[in-house]
């Protein structure tokens, strides 16, 4: 591909941020934009391919399909695959690597259908009277998505490698640490952007409170990692990719305020350590105190949290947690605004508030659901509220 040529491109994403994604991609000048589950398709050039990894921060991976064909079985996926020619995009002493994803009622078996491709490209290449490439599922040079979904077969080159969330910032986890773009897309539901002070009461290794930070001071959040799988793919343009990567002209100054506390010394000995790793230690402040004890919060700010869920964590009265948590909204936080994400509905119920809106979204393979609250002061009056994600 040459550089300003205009291609399809796949942001790959989690369930319930689609629309989020979509919104990222707009701003960053994407053409074609469609939603799909859990995905989002859309055109531009290799400009927009290298900012799409450093920028979007709900994003998973960003895909660049290269072959589409249909087939019923794996003989015919075998010689579709063994005619393209793969050397455009693997050279002899480079490495690949194939995830397979298949919803097919004639493909039940994922890992034999790897097989096939992989036997199929390493097969093209001897046919050529080539070297063949190594294949490496660990640290490959290239890597390879292959998606079945019935009888239409796409191949596609995954320009992120390792997956986006991994911000390269984080030193420290906790038991059930947050995925790192579900994180930021949870802020990005919530409307926050820097203009009011941030709480998340319940903190652990320090995820949102990064992410927040990150969105409010306008950092790519990929600024951190060491390597994009592009980097390795023959066209890559160094001098783009570093002038987009040096291009801090976005970067704006915090305007506001992040607090985070935990009960635990060792959640925030460990948000400290990431925190500091992501370079925002003069931007968020942390305390070790159990949100019950937490004084009262003067002016209006949002809290964003993620409790635990009864699943992973498992506290001694989940119940009791969710009711204590439904008291500090109403009492610490009155005048406030509050969104809380578990996947426990029973214990939600606790919180003993009603929820202007609810969002279902994914986190792992547990389905919760992301509640907003408005705390008034005192008597509740009759406000116009606007949902906006610019």
């Amino acid at each position: 591909m040459t550089n300003f040529e205009q291609f399809s491109m796949v942001a790959k994403t989690f369930k319930g941020l689609e629309n989020v994604l979509a919104e990222e991609l707009t701003r960053l000048g994407a053409n074609d934009i469609v939603l799909d589950r859990r995905a989002v398709s859309f055109r531009g050039d290799k400009q927009l391919l290298y900012r799409a990894n450093l920028w979007l921060r709900t994003a998973s991976r960003v895909l660049v399909p290269i072959l589409h064909f249909t087939a019923k079985d794996t003989d015919t996926i075998y010689e579709k695959v063994k005619k393209y020619d793969w050397t455009q995009w693997i050279g002899a002493k480079q490495s690949f690597s194939i995830n397979t994803t298949c919803y097919s009622d004639y493909f039940r078996h994922s890992q034999f259908l790897a097989y096939r491709v992989k036997d199929a490209i390493v097969d093209s290449f001897k046919d050529k009277g080539l070297p063949r490439p190594n294949i490496n599922t660990d640290t490959p040079d290239i890597y390879l998505q292959l998606h079945a979904s019935q009888n239409h077969i796409t191949l596609s080159l995954d320009s992120s490698g390792e997956s986006l969330h991994k911000r390269g910032w984080r030193t420290e986890n906790t038991a059930a640490p947050l995925n790192e773009a579900l994180a930021a897309g949870l802020i990005l539901l919530s409307g926050w952007k820097g203009d009011r002070d941030f709480y998340d009461p319940m903190c652990g290794s320090g995820t949102l409170l990064i992410e927040a930070a990150m969105i409010a001071k306008n950092i790519p959040p990929g600024i951190y990692r060491t390597d994009f799988a592009f980097e390795h793919w023959h066209d890559f343009n160094k001098e783009m990719f570093e002038t987009i990567y040096n291009d801090d002209s976005e970067e704006r100054e915090l305007k506001c305020r992040l607090y985070g506390s935990d009960s635990s010394f060792f959640a925030i000995k460990k948000a400290t350590e990431n925190i500091r790793s992501a370079g925002l230690k003069n931007d968020i402040s942390l305390r070790q105190i159990e949100f019950q004890h937490l004084p009262k919060v003067e002016q209006p700010s949002l809290l964003l949290t993620n409790p635990p869920y009864g699943e992973r964590m498992q506290p001694e009265d989940i119940a009791k947690l969710y009711s204590d948590l439904g008291t500090c909204l109403k009492h610490t936080f009155a005048g406030s605004e509050a969104w809380v994400l578990s996947a426990n509905k029973e214990a939600m119920k606790h919180i003993a508030l009603k929820p202007k809106q609810k969002i279902s979204v994914l986190n792992g393979d547990l389905d919760c659901t992301f509640q907003q609250y408005e705390l008034f002061e005192g008597k509740r009056k009759e406000q116009t509220y606007h949902y906006n994600l610019e």
